[in-house]
């Protein structure tokens, strides 16, 4: 089967983005006329796909981010990680414009993403794939049709092209012969790929992972980290993991970010982070029980109070 898009054949369709970046684009296969929309246009020459400035963000009288810049830069994985609670699935909301920081700034593809109309913000989603910590299939519907929900949603494709390309991505992440079984019939990293698979639907510029490897066997684990870094070079996507899961992420991560109380407490590649001064940032890389975060909660004196009245 050829396909024919912005005037070049394609032997087989692995993407519906336009190549010449046009307003639209029409793909013609055998028997049929489809208008599709362009991929937006990101900003020529930035290196950077995300823009944290400032960000502040406070739920009641406590702190989860306190004036924090962050960069993450186009086609590499970056990887946010901290202790349990230090507010890393929160900046993946902050990013999408789920949440609203108290100050700062997010900037997606150049544009300010919480100054955003609302039509402008759907439209910006669209370009988003995010993998969620529970892979969150729809459970009454079979992995095919999890997978083609999105195509469905957002395009007018004929059902002929969404199958193609339903199974096109199941096959990507080697889940083809599963097309008919339902979440339930899944394992626990079988239901991740096809999470994976529904990411990538729509042809994203960037996935967002919260905690991909969380309850993860080592075999599943590998596979996982195998498509993340697979998929993030052959269909040059920008990555963002984030996780408390050190090896497996250093693995595969081109930069980290380490948070912790509201700030960045250190950044780096993971050879520089093996290098690092900080002992906060040791600590948690190296799994060690005492340092800066104390293995003994504040407490006053122990003898008195084993011997108090």
């Amino acid at each position: 089967m050829q396909f024919l898009l912005c005037g070049r054949v394609y032997p087989a369709l692995h993407s519906v983005q336009c190549p010449v970046q046009a307003e639209s684009c029409r793909l013609t296969g055998p028997g049929q006329t489809v208008k599709l929309p362009a991929r937006m246009q990101d900003s020529p020459g930035s290196d950077i796909l995300i823009r944290v400035r400032g960000l502040t963000f406070r739920r009641g009288e406590r702190v989860i981010f306190d004036n924090v810049d962050l960069d993450f830069q186009r086609g590499r994985i970056t990887a946010i990680m901290g202790p349990s609670g230090t507010g890393k699935t929160t900046l993946l909301k902050l990013i999408t414009a789920q949440l609203t920081p108290d100050a700062g700034s997010v900037e997606v593809a150049s544009r300010n993403i919480h100054a955003l109309s609302t039509p402008e913000l759907f439209e910006m989603r669209k370009r988003m794939g995010m993998l969620f910590q529970s892979g969150a299939l729809l459970t009454d519907l079979t992995v095919f049709e999890n997978v083609a929900y999105p195509l469905r949603e957002h395009t007018q494709l004929p059902e002929r092209m969404i199958r193609y390309l339903v199974l096109a991505k199941l096959q990507a992440v080697g889940l083809r012969g599963a097309a008919g079984l339902l979440p339930a019939q899944l394992s626990g990293g079988m239901a991740r790929r096809v999470a994976l698979a529904r990411a990538i639907a729509l042809d994203p510029m960037m996935i967002m992972y919260d905690e991909p490897f969380t309850g993860q066997d080592p075999i599943s684990m590998g596979v996982l980290i195998k498509l993340i870094h697979t998929m993030n070079d052959n269909l040059g996507l920008t990555s963002i993991i984030v996780s408390h899961d050190v090896v497996e992420t250093s693995s595969i991560a081109d930069h980290i970010y380490v948070i912790s109380d509201g700030r960045v407490m250190d950044q780096g590649s993971p050879a520089e982070l093996e290098r690092t001064a900080s002992e906060w940032a040791r600590q948690f890389l190296k799994g060690l029980p005492d340092g800066p975060v104390h293995f003994h909660y504040p407490a006053g004196d122990y003898a008195e109070d084993l011997f108090e009245n």
